[in-house]
Parts: C-alpha cells; sequence; structure tokens
C-alpha cells in the first residue's frame, strides 16, 4: 500500500475528532476573498473551489522562503523545488503546470494585485515575499479561466498592512548545509497614510555537491487612504537570485550517490556541472499602482498599472560539437525583457446581484541572446564566447470579461462569468546567416555555409485568441451546509519560453507551430461545518483537455514543446480544519488525481533524436507515448496532515506536519518512475514581551526520519537525467525580536 493510502486514515480521524470536540476556539469565522469574484465574500459562499492561507501559518517558525514550505497544504497543489535555485520553484495545481522545466506554467500569480506572470503566461513565485505576507488565496477549477492565458488555477498573494504604530523587526536563522537568511521588516500608521516593508538575503550551500544559492529579496506597499471613498496603493518588488546547477542525475547515479552533481556529455567523455560551468542569475524588478474609487453607493471602479524589468543569464551543459552547428544557440542564453500592463474593472453591486466589467492589457519586450559557453585559461567551459543568437521578441496579451453573482433565493446563489482573451506573439530575428560559402560566427573554423547549412532569418508572428467561460451555482442546504457545482472552459497559449526551439534540433527559430490548448472542466463540491469547530470541504472534477502542450525534446539545455492530442484528469479533494480544544487543533487535506494521456502520440526520449521512426539504421528516432499513460511529473495522491500546539501561559507552539506523496513518472513513455514517499516535520517554539518589545525564537526539524527519496523530476530529460532527490534530514533555528514605538 502507497504511503498515502496509509496516511488517508488520518483525515478521516480529524472529522471524528472535530465531530466530538468540545472547542473552545470555533473555526466558523468568515474567511473573505478576492480572488474568486473580484469582490471581497466569504469563500464559504462561493460555488467553486477556493482557499486561503493565513500569515501565521505562512510566517510562524518557517524559513519564509519558498513558497512550497506553505501552498503545499492546500489540497490539488504540489510545490517542489530541484534542490537549487536556477530552477526556480515549480507549482501545479489539478495536474497543470507539470511541463514545466522552471518556474510556473499554466497557473496565474498575483502579487497585491498586480500579475507575477509575464504576458505570454510564464511565471515565478520567488517574487512572493512570505516574510510580509497577510494570506495566500488559491482558487482551483473552472473560475479561474476568468483571469486569462491559463488553465490550473489562480494563486494570489497579498501583503499585509502596516501596524498601527511604527514596528520593526529584525530577524535571523541558520541551518543545515551553510543556511542562512537575514531579514530586516517594519511598517508603520501616519494618518491616512500606512505602509510595511520588507528585506532579506538567503543563502545555502545546498544539499548536492555544487549547488550553492543565494537570494535576495525586498517588498514594499503603502496605501493612501484618500477621503472617504478612494484609496492608492503603491507595491514594488524586487528579486535577485543566482545559483550553481547540479543537473539531474540518471538512476544509477541517484543509487551511486545521490548528492553528486550531474555529469553531461563533452564529446570524448562526460563531464560534470562544474566544469561545464552550469549556472543561473535572475534579476526581476517590478512595481505598480492600484486606485479604487467608490462612484455611488453601489458602483466603485478600479484601475491598476504596472511595469517591471527580468534578466536572466543562464549557463548551460552543452557540449563544444552541439554548439559548433551553424543554427545552435549556443551554451549561454540571456534575455532582458521589459514588461508593463494595466486594467480597468468597474463593478456594481445590488441587494441581491453583484456585477463587474473589465479589461486587461499586458505586454513585455525581450531581447534574447545567445553565446558560446567557451573557457577560458584552463577551464573547460564557463565562459562568455561568440555571439549564436540575437532576436527581438514581443509579447502581448489583452482580455475583456464581465462577472456576476446572483443570490437568486435565500438557497440558491448562482456565479457566471466570461472572457475573451488574445495573445499575439512577434520575434524579429537579428542573427542570420546565409551567404553560401561564408563563415556564421560562432562556428568552429571551416563550418562554411552551403545550400543545406545556413541560418536563415526566422522572423515572424502569431497570434491566439479564445472565449472562456464559467458557470456554477451554490445550494445551501442547511445553514453549515452548502453544495456546489460548476462547469467551464479554459485557454491556454504557448509562452515565449515554450517557442525558443523547434521540435528539429538542426532547425532554428520559434515553434510558431505550436497551438493552444483548451480544456472543459467540470466540478461539483460540498463545504460544511461538522461543527462550530470543525470545517470540512470536498470536490470532484473532471477535466479534458485538447491539443495537450507536452514536451517533445529535453536534451543539451534545450527543450521543445508539441501537442499530444487529448488527455484526461479525473480527481478528488478533501481537506478538514478542526478546533479540538483550545490548545490543540488538527488539518488534513488530501488530493487524489488520475492524469493521462487519451491519444497516442510520438515523443523524443533520447538527446541526440533525429526524424523518422526508430530503425535499425535510424535508432534514436521518436518513440510512441500510448494512449492511457500517466502524464509524467503529476503525483498520484498526495496528503498533508497538521497537528498544533499551544500553550499561552509560556508562550509555547509547536507543530507535528506529516506530507506524503504517491508515485509519479518521470517520461510520457512512464519508462522511468519515482516511488512515493513519507515525510515528517517537527517545530515549536517561544515568544515573550518585555515592555515594547516581543521575541520569538523557533527550531523547526524537516525530514525528522531521514528519508531518501526524490523531490522533483525533470520531465521527459532526453539524457535519463531525470532525478532531483530531495534533502535528507535538515534542520533550522530562527530568532526575532520586534520592536512598538
Amino acid at each position: 500500500m502507497s504511503p498515502a493510502l496509509r496516511l488517508t486514515p488520518l483525515a478521516l480521524a480529524l472529522a471524528l475528532l472535530g465531530q466530538s470536540a468540545l472547542a473552545d476556539e470555533p473555526v466558523r469565522a468568515p474567511t473573505v476573498v478576492v480572488t474568486g469574484t473580484r469582490v471581497e465574500q466569504n469563500s464559504f459562499d462561493l460555488p467553486m473551489a477556493i482557499d486561503s492561507v493565513d500569515a501565521t501559518t505562512i510566517q510562524d517558525q518557517r524559513a519564509t522562503v519558498n513558497v512550497s514550505e506553505v501552498i503545499n497544504r492546500v489540497p490539488g497543489v504540489l510545490s517542489a523545488g530541484k534542490e537549487n535555485y536556477t530552477q526556480e520553484q515549480s507549482l501545479t495545481i489539478r495536474g497543470f503546470g507539470a511541463r514545466s522545466q522552471f518556474g510556473v506554467r499554466g497557473v496565474k500569480l498575483f502579487a497585491d494585485g498586480i500579475p507575477a506572470s509575464t504576458p505570454d503566461g510564464q511565471g515565478g513565485t520567488g517574487l512572493f515575499d512570505l516574510a510580509s505576507a497577510g494570506r495566500i488565496e488559491v482558487l482551483r477549477g473552472p473560475f479561474s479561466a476568468l483571469y486569462g492565458n491559463h488553465s490550473g488555477g489562480v494563486v494570489q498573494l497579498f501583503t499585509e498592512d502596516g501596524p498601527e504604530h511604527f514596528t520593526v523587526t529584525p530577524s535571523f536563522q541558520a541551518g543545515s548545509y551553510g543556511t542562512t537568511r537575514y531579514g530586516l521588516k517594519f511598517g508603520d500608521t501616519v494618518g491616512n497614510f500606512n505602509y510595511t516593508a520588507s528585506t532579506s538575503r538567503f543563502d545555502t550551500d545546498g544539499y548536492r555537491d555544487y549547488s550553492r544559492s543565494q537570494k535576495e529579496q525586498s517588498n514594499f506597499k503603502a496605501r493612501w487612504t484618500l477621503g472617504n471613498k478612494s484609496t492608492l496603493t503603491v507595491v514594488g518588488n524586487y528579486l535577485a537570485q543566482s545559483g550553481q546547477d547540479p543537473l539531474g542525475l540518471t538512476l544509477a547515479q541517484l543509487k551511486a550517490d545521490r548528492r553528486q552533481q550531474g555529469v553531461a556529455s563533452a564529446g570524448a567523455g562526460d563531464i560534470t556541472a562544474a566544469q561545464f560551468g552550469a549556472r543561473r542569475s535572475l534579476d526581476n524588478a517590478q512595481g505598480g499602482v492600484v486606485f479604487e474609487t467608490a462612484l455611488t453607493d453601489i458602483d466603485t471602479l478600479r484601475a491598476m498599472f504596472y511595469l517591471g524589468n527580468r534578466s536572466n543569464a543562464q549557463y548551460l551543459a552543452i557540449n563544444t560539437t552541439t554548439q559548433n552547428n551553424i543554427r545552435a544557440s549556443g551554451g549561454l542564453s540571456t534575455f532582458d525583457r521589459d514588461y508593463w500592463g494595466t486594467s480597468l474593472r468597474w463593478t456594481r453591486k445590488l441587494d441581491k446581484v453583484t456585477l463587474t466589467v473589465g479589461g486587461e492589457y499586458e505586454r513585455a519586450d525581450e531581447d534574447r541572446l545567445g553565446y558560446r559557453n567557451d573557457g577560458a585559461g584552463s577551464e573547460l567551459y564557463g565562459s562568455r564566447g561568440a555571439l549564436k543568437r540575437d532576436e527581438r521578441n514581443v509579447a502581448e496579451q489583452s482580455g475583456v470579461f464581465a462577472q456576476g453573482e446572483w443570490n437568486a433565493t435565500d438557497v440558491l446563489a448562482l456565479s457566471a462569468g466570461v472572457r475573451y482573451t488574445h495573445v499575439k506573439f512577434r520575434s524579429d530575428d537579428r542573427f542570420v546567416c546565409t551567404v553560401i560559402g561564408s563563415t556564421c560566427p560562432g562556428t568552429a573554423s571551416g563550418s562554411t555555409v552551403s545550400a543545406s547549412t545556413f541560418n536563415p532569418d526566422d522572423s515572424g508572428s502569431i497570434s491566439h485568441s479564445d472565449w472562456t467561460s464559467a458557470v456554477g451555482a451554490l445550494w445551501k442546504l442547511t445553514q453549515s451546509t452548502n453544495l456546489y457545482a460548476n462547469v467551464g472552459r479554459s485557454f491556454e497559449a504557448p509562452t515565449l519560453i515554450e517557442l525558443s526551439y523547434q521540435p528539429d534540433q538542426s532547425a532554428s527559430g520559434l515553434n510558431f507551430g505550436l497551438e493552444p490548448s483548451t480544456s472543459m472542466q467540470y466540478e461539483v463540491g460540498v463545504k460544511s461545518f461538522l461543527t462550530d469547530a470543525t470545517k470540512v470541504e470536498a470536490s470532484v472534477f473532471f477535466i479534458d483537455t485538447k491539443n495537450e502542450i507536452v514536451v517533445f525534446n529535453n536534451a543539451s539545455g534545450r527543450v521543445s514543446y508539441q501537442n499530444a492530442g487529448t488527455t484526461s484528469r479525473r480527481g478528488m479533494e478533501l481537506s478538514i480544519d478542526s478546533r479540538l480544544t483550545s490548545k490543540l487543533a488538527a488539518y488534513g487535506a488530501l488530493t487524489l488525481l488520475n492524469a493521462e494521456f487519451d491519444d497516442s502520440f510520438m515523443t523524443c526520449a533520447v538527446a541526440r533524436c533525429t526524424q523518422g521512426t526508430p530503425t535499425v539504421a535510424n535508432p534514436n528516432g521518436p518513440v510512441r507515448v500510448n494512449s492511457g499513460n500517466k502524464i509524467a511529473g503529476i503525483a498520484n495522491r498526495t496528503l498533508y496532515g497538521e497537528l498544533t500546539y499551544r500553550e499561552p501561559s509560556i508562550g509555547f507552539s509547536g507543530a507535528v506536519e506529516v506530507r506524503a506523496s504517491g508515485r509519479m513518472f518521470a517520461d510520457d513513455t512512464n519508462n522511468a518512475r519515482v516511488g512515493g514517499y513519507t515525510i515528517t516535520s517537527l517545530r515549536g517554539g517561544f515568544n515573550q514581551k518585555a515592555g515594547a518589545w516581543k521575541f520569538n525564537e523557533f527550531v523547526r526539524v524537516d525530514n525528522l526520519f531521514d528519508k531518501e527519496y526524490v523531490g522533483s523530476v525533470y520531465v521527459n530529460d532526453g539524457n535519463q537525467r531525470y532525478y532531483a532527490p530531495a534533502a535528507e534530514r535538515t534542520w533550522l533555528i530562527g530568532i526575532s525580536a520586534s520592536y512598538t514605538l
């Protein structure tokens, strides 16, 4: 029996405990969210799956570095890192986003109402500052389609408001593998002006060899109250992140030494990630303003504008022979991206009806360059060489939407929305080499251009557009139990990163043949307070997707994508939150998910994949993915359980956390499989108050029983370097002190 199944009785036990407990502190309080409908509403009365994680859960006794520390407690959500900071945190919702090689795809991200996803749909949770987060909202299912170009869901972080009086909070943490984090948070309220700011630096030597990383982050939010009807909010985020890339491991390497760095082919033999100088640096700064005003007693207007810059440089493990190809893009990939966007929406709130209408526009302009990854001095690789790629890319997304809620009767509430989204990509190729007999820059001496080997002008453009919609109904079965159902259609166009490379490794230019995918989503669920101290939510969902975007070839540092027919996702989610006594509380979340291909298709399973069906003469051709195969990178079961205890008389709080995952496949052919795992974490700490000072100390141990497991996978890696082993037992201690004037 899998670990996740063995722990299923825990979730059921929480429900029974909650029914019998005489709780002193009920949990039956309104959980106000805005992501589902764009206006403040109690999540209990909405016909959709939406969860909110509060500030205490996010910040207390945690590192506050990665969103995976807290978001895995939400059913249907899975987030993990690859034990290095060159790939950023992954994030999947109901199986969407699993194909992303780094960062987040298929899920829309917001920070204080401003997109943390670029117009093409690619995002990263690195901009989320957990140390100053007030809450994180997670919307799953059909209604996320009303936010534009994605399929899986919406994740939105809201920064906490500043305190009533000036408060400054320095903090320090230290832990396993040379991990340290320094932080400073401060805020105040002065008349009609409220602000909070946070800055931190995180360093680690990493669990694996050659995985040192660092992350600097700052976040700022200020709000002015203008009279009785208007507010102006200004937000800013900054992220500087860099790290060594140890690459994935093959199964043999994983068994031999799970902490070693990966190796890659260098022609005459394999060399290590360090010898390739595999690493990445990322800088991201963005800011925006949000203006809200009440036009009348029932009408409000919200206007938003933001802009930012994201620059990236990544040294890849690509050998000289591959880089010498006239159409190759080199071994150093860089881009410098300026982006901006604006939105305007109007809301009318009547007695029983709420209507919201709005429009949005987003644009990103990037200079994408490729250079040779060459050596300098005695080094084999790791230094920037000759230019191999030069293009100007533009991505635009625009949309208009309407969404409404109607309390039709005392027991029936209806929600519906419709959106039109238009996505456009344009590429201007500035690296062209077509003169017969000449030598293309960055190629080996003597590699002359011929009629069959040249680098053409790959400029071009393409646009995609579609209507998406969602409708839901909620029945108030009793005062404490609501039933709901919804259905919707979502739309997901490829990102610039997914368009970057052609499936044919010998071709250059963007993959404009890649089509959007569309999904029909169906969901039914129940939300119930079994007692004032125990809340249960459960849902069943069915998702059918056409033109699923999947990895075609993942080798030599470049990933190409293709459409793969239809897929299906069938699943169930359950969460239970119970206040057992005034000091003891329990929480559990279980997800069961079956995600599979309905149609067969061809994919590359080896690094040097060639065109055509595999034969004796052509053994490296694409292989068949059979219908019924499971989609790679998606766990079939996940479970999160937590038991917390507080003793206010001595200022103590602590918890036991359990996280389990079922099996997943690393490739779409289902030949590489990752087994399930169960890990336990233990945390505890004290807080004290002395005059204007508040002190807090904690210690936590993750993977308490020293389990060896694979935390995430590199989907469809052509070199079979699928595995990213997670750390064994780790410890972390932290202290902070708050001073209030």
